[in-house]
């Protein structure tokens, strides 16, 4: 007896090469005219795909946007757990994060312009978006913060909560001002330890 095979068994899954092609098209084209500015046909031009394979990966346009934010920072914290898993310093972890943080502007300068500035313009990103993956991202703090109180390296009376969004503030501005400004005063070396001293000597005891 023949079986009744579904008769969506032979539509292809979208692919994965096609889908980070088109995040990597989307961060240049929101780069280059803003979040409000471009289109579904622009970004679909800059990764050579037809405007409708977009939407066979994402819903519409604030979807890329969210699906690119979460993605990008994703990748940020794998790869920062695997740089502060070696060392046991709750300091050099605490450089690993500054310096993580403030040089992805130096690497993947259009990135960082559209994860600091485009994402704001984002209605539905600033007031429907649950932040897991931001969330995770800050936690990373808040565990280099608890390791160094329970070490005696920090501040018994240090409440995480409060002081990884004073610092994340902190490193925030220092990326907008990195990305905003044509010729900035300061290298990213110098921002790094300047950033790093000034919060170090307050965690500690």
């Amino acid at each position: 007896m023949k079986t009744n095979k579904n008769k969506n068994s032979n539509k292809k899954p979208p692919q994965k090469g096609k889908h980070e092609k088109i995040l990597r098209a989307a961060i240049k084209v929101f780069a280059k005219n803003g979040f409000h500015n471009s289109k579904i046909s622009q970004i679909a031009k800059e990764a050579g795909v037809a405007d409708g394979t977009i939407y066979l990966y994402f819903k519409n346009k604030d979807d890329i946007l969210i699906r690119l934010f979460e993605e990008k920072l994703d990748e940020i914290i794998d790869d920062l757990n695997a740089q502060i898993g070696q060392t046991d310093d709750p300091r050099e972890k605490f450089k690993i994060f500054v310096r993580k943080h403030l040089t992805t502007v130096e690497k993947a300068r259009n990135l960082s312009e559209v994860i600091s500035v485009e994402l704001r313009q984002s209605h539905k990103f600033m007031k429907e978006y649950h932040p897991q993956k931001f969330g995770e991202y800050l936690n990373i703090l808040s565990r280099i913060i608890r390791e160094g109180k329970e070490k005696g390296i920090f501040r018994s009376g240090l409440m995480p909560g409060i002081i990884k969004r004073s610092i994340f503030g902190a490193l925030d501005e220092m990326v907008l001002y990195w990305v905003l400004t044509p010729n900035p005063k300061y290298d990213l070396e110098t921002c790094v330890n300047q950033v790093t001293d000034f919060f170090l000597r307050g965690l500690e005891k």
